[in-house]
């Protein structure tokens, strides 16, 4: 459910409680803040980037891709 919060006169705004027990923020926590289009996200850093982006995109490019663009490289 959206919570309205207000910018404060430094530029602050305070996450709802709720919001930082969901997610496990406590005060000191790094937060990722993407413009996107018309909205500001703000995500919790993840502890181990390699770790949390791993995967992702797998199948992207379809199977053999990885193999062919190091054979490209290696001449």
């Amino acid at each position: 459910m959206p919570v309205t919060v207000t910018l404060s006169s430094k530029n602050q705004v305070v996450m709802p409680q709720e919001a930082r027990k969901k997610l496990g923020i406590r005060p000191g926590a790094r937060l990722l803040v993407l413009v996107m289009d018309d909205r500001i996200v703000l995500m919790p850093e993840p502890h181990n980037f390699v770790k949390h982006s791993s995967g992702r995109h797998k199948g992207s490019w379809g199977k053999g891709h990885l193999e062919r663009q190091r054979r490209a490289w290696r001449g």
